[in-house]
């Protein structure tokens, strides 16, 4: 590589995360273009649901942000590709003003990455996107301009080879080309660092913590999730903000009435308050994608009532402002538990969880309980909606499940005294966890520590309402020393016990018992203790 080249593309680097760094403080402040969001997003679209699923199941809420970091990355390397064809480029290069480079460095770069982002908005993966051609037309300025200035800023009256060789500085200079060049790199570096990191630790801060505890007692405490806690899944790097004055809600499709209804109207309805459990399809056995949460709201079928709803409609459509599109039957719309909810743990609904309106749908995954909605839908027949057409199950009930949550995998400590020929165990081991089954509840639990040759019954909590996990705890008294793996299963109300096969989430959600891994240590051999 050349002198000019390797000089351009480092420069054109440094530019690249000056101009994203302008890209993202507009995009958090006033909702413009990201480019590498949007680049995440065409390839969250584009990926089947079983790689989707492997990707959640493996990082958790960090697999959107693994694609949108890459995103970033391919971004920044591209501005370098820019600014070594830019400055390779003569006619710009020699015998310009750095006003007239700063205008060619700006022009040709936005031409290029405005083709890029009209190219990712009209893909087909992603063409209910919210974004709109003149929002990002607009909003790609600023950080073309802001590229185009470091550019012509650092290009400054240099010559070519200035960055790469050392050039005697005429007598009476205090600073050679060169030096300056590296401080005004400098600079550059840190106002664009400063940026990328500060919006690095803005999308990755924690968003929800793991529910286990010391104790049974103080994982019961736990029985509501926080609003800051509660697990977030979707399609969006960046939550959707809404503006809850200017917001309505349309009802359309096979109703008498169209209905279009603002915030307010909604809250002078008949109000309901209702716990419920919401699980992520893409959970693991043991996973902590599912939490709880006391939600206010309005039934929707007190909507479909007031837009009359027709004979020929099957299916309800929610529709959501990022795009999101999901379908639930109509007679499961029409259950008085299934809920249009404004408010999350008596606080207005946050905007990670769906602000100004979402849908509670008991016994149905949280994919189908649609966030951020703006539009319901009536229609005929069955409605696959945004993951569903990607290979997700449309009939989404939640499985049975159940977890360990105390002790977890660990070394516990027992004193053994002998009776006899035998070991007998002095002490006793606390085992506690949550179990759910959607809105069939859970009528028992138990855990076993041999296999699954015998098994002993929990003692169960009450659940907040019939939507909402159960917590248990039960006592194990070890026999001897040794390792051993602590198995549970939980049994719906229905009667029918979980069942032992193990599958992945996709298509319809995880299966199988959770086990945790105990080692019974003598005192003295102890590294951990968890009585």
């Amino acid at each position: 590589m050349d002198p000019s080249t390797k000089r351009g593309f480092l420069v054109g680097m440094l530019g690249g995360a000056i101009a994203l760094g302008v890209s993202f403080l507009i995009r958090i402040a006033a909702g413009g273009v990201f480019l590498p969001e949007l680049a995440a997003q065409a390839l969250f679209s584009l990926t089947p649901g079983a790689i989707e699923s492997k990707a959640v199941e493996t990082l958790q809420s960090l697999a959107k942000y693994s694609a949108f970091t890459a995103a970033v990355g391919a971004n920044v390397v591209v501005y370098g590709v820019l600014g070594a064809l830019l400055f390779r480029t003569k006619s710009i290069s020699e015998g310009s003003s750095r006003l007239e480079r700063f205008v060619s460095y700006s022009l040709l770069p936005y031409l290029v990455l405005a083709a890029v982002g009209i190219a990712l908005l009209f893909t087909t993966a992603i063409q209910s996107s919210p974004v709109s051609l003149p929002g990002l037309l607009v909003s790609m300025v600023p950080p073309q301009l802001a590229f185009g200035a470091t550019l012509a800023y650092l290009k400054g009256d240099a010559k070519p080879t200035d960055l790469c060789q050392v050039v005697k500085p005429p007598k009476g200079t205090k600073f050679d080309r060169r030096r300056r060049l590296f401080i005004r790199a400098g600079v550059a570096s840190a106002v664009g660092a400063a940026i990328l990191v500060y919006g690095v630790g803005f999308l990755l801060r924690p968003s929800n913590t793991s529910t286990v505890q010391a104790s049974p007692n103080a994982l019961i405490s736990q029985n509501v999730t926080a609003n800051g806690n509660f697990y977030r899944v979707d399609v969006n790097i960046f939550p959707p903000s809404v503006d809850s004055s200017t917001w309505n809600l349309k009802v359309f499709g096979l109703v008498s009435t169209e209905l279009n209804l603002n915030l307010a109207q909604l809250q002078q309805m008949a109000v309901v308050e209702q716990y419920n459990t919401l699980e992520c399809v893409s959970n693991t056995i043991g996973g902590d994608l599912i939490s709880t949460a006391q939600w206010t709201g309005v039934k929707l079928k007190d909507i479909l009532n007031m837009a009359g709803v027709q004979s020929s409609a099957d299916y309800v459509v929610f529709r959501a402002v990022d795009g999101y599109d999901v379908g639930i039957p109509l007679d499961t719309a029409m259950l008085d538990a299934t809920l249009l909810a404004y408010e999350m743990n008596g606080s207005p609904l946050p905007t990670d969880h769906g602000s100004p309106l979402r849908a509670i749908v008991p016994g149905l995954y949280g994919m189908m309980n649609c966030k951020w909605i703006v539009s319901i839908e009536a229609v005929s027949g069955t409605y696959q909606g945004y993951w569903q057409v990607r290979g997700w199950e449309n009939d989404a009930h939640y499985q049975t499940g159940s977890e360990i949550a105390i002790p977890g995998d660990a070394q516990v400590t027992q004193r053994f005294g002998i009776n006899g020929s035998s070991n007998v165990s002095l002490g006793i081991v606390p085992v506690a966890g949550v179990a759910y089954a959607g809105n069939r509840g859970v009528s028992k639990v138990e855990i076993s520590a041999d296999g699954g040759n015998t098994w002993t019954t929990a003692s169960l909590t009450d659940p907040l309402s019939d939507y909402t996990w159960i917590f248990w705890s039960a006592q194990w008294n070890p026999p001897a020393t040794g390792n051993y793996q602590i198995m549970v299963r939980a049994t719906d109300g229905t009667g029918t016990v979980q069942t032992a096969t193990v599958s992945g989430p996709f298509p319809n959600g995880a299966t199988g018992y959770h086990v945790v891994d105990i080692s019974v240590l003598p005192p003295s051999t102890t590294t951990q203790s968890t009585t």
